[in-house]
């Protein structure tokens, strides 16, 4: 079978044993998620024809304005999880606690806690440009048979067994990981099927796209104002090019194909940093890794930072192996 015809749902079949853990359980989850994608995707392509631009009027628990989609992407990706028999909790960053799932037979036996970012970027919408889906996967670590615990969603970004993200732009393509490497599967939405259209995804080592809000320049740190200097520098290969969607998961997306850093550092206004560790660090660092690139919140590995609390926030640089490592040499001078 080509690559051009293989559907994720016979792409998860096909390599059933790279998951080290079952596999029809693994197929559930990512079936759950893809059916899930498809639901806002297609309200997404109606954004602008029906009422769900703008804020909802509510905000989150980080304080921050609720858009329509954002309450509908979150409501359908619970929905889908919750009616399968296999995620025992739901951490979503629009909701301000963890949700307890219990299974079937009444005796909480489902293993898996999902995290999940329902509409990253949605501040977009309105304006027509791509958004998207983080979600991450990790086994329970408390007993089943009982009631999930935080203990199960606190746990570092080195214990995921699956990670991935959807992004919703002139194509609509899912990417995922469990540890095996980085697959991207394109929508046909003619026929609702997704179909592997960039296999074994990488990070090219060297890269000539920066990622970051520069608008913030004046209240970050002096090791990156310094790397951002140096990126700007007509030297060699530099400058390089800076490109900003505001959107992470497209920022992402793009740096893994083309090469390049994406950047949200701690400042002077957001001292903890901005991004969330466990719905959009975590599962891009996991991905990051898996694609050839490197994940770091400073000096440390993203994946090795231990939560202490379900929405904390975390300096976050991610993306071409090469370019990491330059920036880290910039911030080690100033800690």
């Amino acid at each position: 079978m080509t690559t051009k015809n293989r559907t994720l749902g016979e792409f998860i079949i096909e390599n059933q044993t790279s998951f080290k853990y079952s596999s029809g359980e693994l197929s559930k989850l990512i079936n759950a998620i893809r059916l899930a994608a498809k639901v806002v995707n297609h309200e997404v392509n109606k954004a602008g024809l029906v009422d769900i631009l703008g804020a909802a009027g509510e905000t989150n628990i980080q304080g921050e304005d609720q858009q329509k989609l954002d309450v509908l992407a979150n409501e359908k990706f619970i929905q889908t999880l919750t009616n399968r028999e296999i995620v025992c909790g739901i951490a979503s960053e629009e909701e301000d606690d963890f949700i307890t799932i219990n299974s079937n037979d009444n005796n909480h036996q489902n293993k898996y806690v999902v995290l999940i970012d329902p509409l990253d970027g949605s501040s977009n919408i309105d304006v027509n440009v791509s958004v998207g889906t983080i979600f991450s996967i990790y086994r329970r670590v408390t007993p089943v048979g009982t009631p999930v615990t935080l203990e199960d969603f606190l746990q570092p970004g080195k214990n995921q067994v699956a990670a991935g993200y959807v992004v919703y732009g002139t194509s609509t393509m899912l990417v995922y990981t469990t540890g095996d490497g980085v697959n991207g599967f394109t929508l046909n939405p003619a026929i609702g099927t997704f179909y592997l259209s960039h296999p074994n995804m990488k990070f090219p080592e060297d890269g000539k796209i920066y990622s970051v809000n520069e608008g913030n320049y004046i209240h970050f740190h002096q090791g990156v104002k310094d790397y951002i200097k140096y990126c700007q520098e007509e030297e060699g290969d530099r400058p390089y090019t800076s490109r900003y969607i505001g959107s992470l998961v497209s920022d992402f997306h793009r740096n893994m194909i083309k090469g390049g850093i994406y950047m949200y550092p701690k400042s002077s206004v957001t001292e903890e940093g901005k991004l969330r560790l466990l719905y959009e660090c975590n599962p891009m660092a996991f991905l990051a890794e898996q694609a050839n690139g490197l994940a770091i919140g400073g000096k440390n590995r993203i994946l090795d930072v231990q939560p202490t609390e379900l929405h904390q926030r975390i300096p976050f640089f991610c993306g071409s192996k090469n370019m990491v490592l330059k920036l880290q040499e910039f911030l080690e001078k100033y800690h």
